[in-house]
């Protein structure tokens, strides 16, 4: 397995390297940029899906930056952003990400990959939630159960979408003594989500990269409401001097170039049978129904 996702990744850069030949670019950069170094404040998914450990290093070799990557939650990386604390994101959380944009935080906001999300939980599946049409429906049962469930609690894209549709079942979390916050990422909540065989709201790519981390199995998955949608963002350099707008510009476009799309398409595929994300910089908000 490990050889046929060396093989896939290898064709993969060799392609990459073959379209910038052919679009009049070299993937070695002659002169480095004047300033190489980006940060990019990003979600725990893509680091921790792997995605970012491709695609990072390849737009480093295509341009001469640099990036360091800061992997928090889509709520965190936003405020980053807003304090100038980082160049560009790469976040899912859309509705934020409009109120980011018409603050004049951001420049610009190009639609990049999906995927969904999913809501697992142990196998006993103690408030019997699987085969319920809906996630409303999922929540109201583990609600009614006092089942256990695990909360990242970080303002993170994840946490802003179980908050959506904890609203849209219309139930009060207060004092809810099974409701249980952790206050980190997905995969560290993921884990306490096994060691307590509570339910837990992920996405797929974290759910599916490290699996075998825990013992909790999806249970609920294909409600529209969990689609999951990435953008990249470049903050605003006229509100920050030392923002490096220029290789925020040239993260954002390499995400959305055709070459990243392909891989985007393809992460996953060998190890998992389907990919992890979906490219979607050919679409609008509106083709995915935002």
């Amino acid at each position: 397995m490990k050889h046929t996702s060396r093989v896939i990744i290898l064709s993969l850069l060799l392609a990459f390297s073959i379209l910038m030949t052919a679009c009049g670019a070299s993937p070695t950069p002659t002169a480095g940029p004047a300033n190489p170094n980006i940060i990019l404040a990003t979600t725990t998914s893509t680091q921790d899906s792997g995605l970012l450990d491709v695609l990072i290093p390849l737009f480093e070799a295509e341009t001469g930056y640099t990036v360091q990557t800061v992997a928090v939650g889509s709520g965190q990386a936003m405020k980053m952003g807003e304090e100038g604390n980082a160049d560009v994101l790469l976040v899912h959380a859309p509705a934020s990400e409009v109120v980011f944009m018409e603050a004049g935080f951001g420049t610009d906001r190009f639609l990049v990959m999906h995927n969904d999300f999913v809501l697992v939980g142990p196998t006993a599946d103690p408030a019997g939630i699987k085969g319920k049409a809906t996630t409303v429906e999922a929540f109201e049962a583990i609600f009614a159960a006092g089942a256990q469930f695990v909360t990242r609690g970080d303002d993170s894209g994840t946490h802003k979408k179980e908050m959506e549709l904890w609203k849209a079942a219309e139930l009060n979390l207060a004092g809810q003594a099974w409701y249980i916050e952790t206050g980190q990422g997905m995969g560290a909540s993921m884990i306490v989500a096994s060691e307590k065989e509570a339910y837990i709201l992920t996405d797929r790519a974290t759910y599916l990269a490290n699996k075998n981390n825990y013992e909790l199995e999806i249970l609920l998955e294909g409600d529209a409401k969990l689609l999951n949608v990435y953008h990249v963002i470049t903050v605003n350099a006229e509100l920050w001097s030392k923002a490096n707008y220029d290789g925020a510009l040239a993260f954002a476009n390499f995400m959305i170039a055709p070459a990243a799309q392909e891989i985007i398409a393809q992460f996953g595929v060998d190890k998992y049978g389907v990919p992890l994300f979906f490219p979607d910089a050919d679409k609008i908000d509106a083709d995915l129904g935002l």
